[in-house]
């Protein structure tokens, strides 16, 4: 824990710092992911059977084993690109810190993500000590995407200051964003059945969810249907209330991650689930979480980081804060659908 005479001390985060620092988190994030999906389908999965070290004697993999190289340092390696993602995100808790105006919200957000990579390295571990069963494999999956979300919203927060949230979009409008998002969630639920139904279990050995494909493919495939119907009334009602642009830029980026995932997904159905597209719709269901996540955030307004002005932070210094620019209307990368 940091004491307060040591928070006091730390320098003051440019806000540019800050942004680069939260969309860094939110790449990370859904990269740790995305590797975890190449350790499945390689079947690496048990490539290092214990954890935290690769074998019982040995840190790092072991040519003595009878367990492939290539599986041994397909595992290693994503257990050591956790290690990157944990100097990422312990870097973004501390430019949070040292934001001025201190914000509780930047903060709390920040913390969500050294939080998140402690819990995901605990259900890691009780993944392998498990043997891959699907439930553990599930269960790490869908904690990943939580964790995609809240690092688009650090991104949105790191131009705005602690004021109330004001919404932008009617009662009506809040409900059927929050049904979206619930049907999103459900989603995302019914995709890591399918996988625990699939061919691609981590490790040839581990039993698979008695389950059809077929028949958790068809209810992953129909609920997308219905995400969709939601999303497209959810369309119609920004066209009727005039929601403002940078809603309506978000929500058609979110259309179009959706239709993508969507293609890719049967393509992957209909061809018998290759290895790389089953990595591509891991990495599609970050966008669309990513999508989904800035939609979220832009249904709200607080007042922006500019609102500081040139006022003095704690120790006396001019704050200088610019607010984030809005006329690129493109973002560059996924994370930065978060912001405003």
């Amino acid at each position: 824990m940091f004491s307060p005479t040591l928070l006091t001390r730390l320098p003051a985060t440019p806000p540019r710092l800050m942004r680069t620092l939260a969309i860094a988190a939110a790449v990370a994030q859904a990269g740790i992911a995305l590797t975890g999906s190449v350790v499945r389908v390689t079947g690496s999965g048990l490539g290092c059977p214990t954890w935290p070290s690769c074998f019982p004697d040995s840190l790092t993999p072991d040519p003595r084993y009878d367990v492939a190289l290539l599986h041994q340092w397909v595992e290693f390696g994503n257990r050591m690109l956790t290690g990157v993602l944990t100097v990422v995100v312990a870097a973004c808790l501390l430019a949070a810190l040292g934001t001025r105006p201190r914000r509780r919200r930047l903060t709390l957000l920040a913390l969500s993500m050294p939080a998140g990579v402690v819990a995901q390295a605990v259900i890691g571990g009780i993944t392998v000590l498990a043997g891959l069963a699907w439930w553990t494999v599930s269960v790490h999956f869908l904690v990943s995407m939580v964790l995609v979300w809240l690092a688009v919203l650090l991104v949105r927060a790191t131009g705005e200051l602690d004021g109330p949230a004001v919404s932008v979009l009617p009662a009506a409008g809040r409900g059927l964003l929050a049904l979206s998002t619930a049907a999103l969630g459900t989603l995302l639920v019914a995709g890591t059945l399918v996988t625990a139904a699939g061919p691609h279990a981590g490790d040839a050995k581990t039993p698979r969810l008695g389950l059809g494909v077929p028949q958790v493919a068809q209810l992953h495939g129909d609920l997308v249907v219905g995400y969709l119907g939601l999303l497209v009334g959810l369309g119609f009602l920004l066209r009727a209330v005039g929601a403002p642009a940078a809603l309506t830029r978000r929500y058609w980026v979110l259309i179009v991650a959706v239709l993508a995932q969507g293609a890719l997904g049967a393509t992957q159905y209909v061809l018998g689930v290759p290895e790389v597209l089953v990595s591509l719709h891991v990495l599609g269901a970050c966008l669309v979480t990513a999508a989904a996540a800035a939609v979220w955030a832009a249904s709200t307004a607080r007042p922006p980081l500019a609102a500081a002005g040139n006022a003095a932070d704690n120790e006396g210094t001019p704050a200088h804060v610019t607010a984030p620019s809005t006329t690129n209307n493109t973002p560059s990368t996924p994370a930065e659908l978060g912001s405003s």
